[in-house]
């Protein structure tokens, strides 16, 4: 009996497979880096919290170079290639990093990574294309819970297994989760292929030349300050973790646990908020989620106990179960379909650039000003971007009435 499930609904369903498995093994590694980091012979508290920030946020300077060229390539040559491509490196840069001899060797391969990765640059406008434009919303939001379902299980297994079977051999096993997502990926189907002497003769036109340019670049732009508040702490939540708690049991599994509670906020609201944005519009819902991770930032930094981090954690994940998926559909509202990948690719760019500098200044502003003020400056910054955002991309998009 034939399916009755629609094409683009079965390509959904495959790619949120393969993104919560990859998610798994990609997730697994951030509450686990200082720790690995102090295996490979950095003794230092300031100094690994310097090179974790580092080693997290250096491969995102060659996403960022490389994810618009893969867009484009993804307009000329189909989005399918460029998703096996990303995700089957992904796994081969995983296992070489159980292989790594010192520091320098993380930082060499997370800049490799970079280079010929971009999962996310290539299955969004894949997704985006093959959606029908008033099932979008929900569609992204399903995606992203893919994405933070995996990354829920993640920490806190990678943080018992760093416990059981030690950090080489759970990077191995990183390496071989993302290799099974290579393999659920080759199952999806593209329909709408590019127009190859068509995509060819287009070139992106300046940004003053596209419909509604100025929210574009202001989706940007928030994105660039989304990413940078969001990694400044990520690589050094376990070193504020052991700061808060001290020498207690099990570390790598406490911190995985709360990175966990933002993953599995993020999983139980994001399909929802996708949804409540397809009725009212993907800007009103960008705008309420900044406001509320930046309220709930503040906090953060004045705990004194890993349970309270862990609460304002949750609430956090529901703030940014909105804030991604939003940004996605804007742009899928917004771009042109002949220049989507290219559109996506400069988004996933500024992107990259937000986490790699967040990444690295959060390593430092943590070693230099403490990591408690650390919070209170992301707070601040995300609260300025969500007033930002209701002048300059809520407002526009009302005027212009495309929500």
């Amino acid at each position: 009996m034939a399916s009755t499930t629609p094409l683009w609904k079965k390509n959904l369903y495959i790619c949120c497979i393969a993104s919560f498995i990859v998610s798994i093994g990609m997730s697994q590694m951030a509450p686990i880096l200082p720790l690995y980091i102090a295996e490979l012979g950095v003794d230092n508290p300031a100094d690994i919290a310097r090179w974790s920030g580092i080693v997290f946020g250096c491969n995102f300077i060659s996403l960022a170079i490389f994810s618009p060229i893969w867009g484009r390539l993804s307009d000329r040559l189909g989005r399918k290639p460029m998703i096996l491509r990303a995700s089957g490196w992904l796994g081969l840069i995983m296992i070489g990093m159980g292989f790594a001899q010192s520091v320098w060797h993380l930082v060499l391969l997370r800049l490799l990574q970079g280079c010929l990765s971009g999962f996310q640059a290539a299955v969004i406008p894949l997704l985006a294309l093959e959606t029908p434009k008033k099932r979008s919303g929900w569609a992204m939001g399903m995606f992203f819970t893919a994405q933070v379902s995996g990354g829920l299980m993640g920490p806190v297994f990678g943080g018992w297994l760093s416990e059981t079977i030690g950090f080489r051999n759970a990077f191995f096993l990183i390496g071989i989760c993302c290799l099974l997502g290579f393999l659920a990926l080759t199952q999806i189907s593209e329909t709408k292929q590019p127009v190859r002497e068509k995509a060819a003769a287009v070139e992106l036109p300046a940004f003053r030349e596209l419909p509604q340019h100025t929210i574009i670049l202001g989706v940007f732009l928030t994105t660039i300050l989304l990413h940078f508040s969001l990694s400044c702490v990520a690589p050094i939540l376990t070193v504020y973790v052991q700061e808060i708690a001290g020498n207690i049991d099990h570390l790598a599994i406490v911190s995985g646990a709360i990175f966990s509670a933002a993953g599995f906020a993020s999983m139980l609201f994001a399909s929802r908020l996708g949804r409540l944005a397809d009725r009212i519009g993907s800007a009103r819902i960008l705008f309420a989620c900044l406001l509320l991770s930046g309220i709930v930032t503040i906090p953060q930094g004045m705990v004194s106990a890993p349970w309270q981090l862990g609460v304002l954690r949750f609430f956090h994940g529901i703030a940014i179960a909105g804030l991604m998926p939003s940004t996605n559909n804007l742009i899928r509202q917004l771009a042109p379909p002949a220049l989507m990948g290219r559109i996506f690719g400069i988004n996933q760019s500024a992107q990259f650039i937000g986490m790699f500098t967040g990444a690295f200044f959060g390593g430092q502003l943590a070693a230099s000003i403490g990591i408690r003020n650390l919070f209170w400056l992301v707070a601040a910054l995300l609260l300025g971007n969500a007033l930002w955002c209701r002048f300059c991309i809520y407002s526009r998009t009302e005027k212009s009435a495309l929500q």
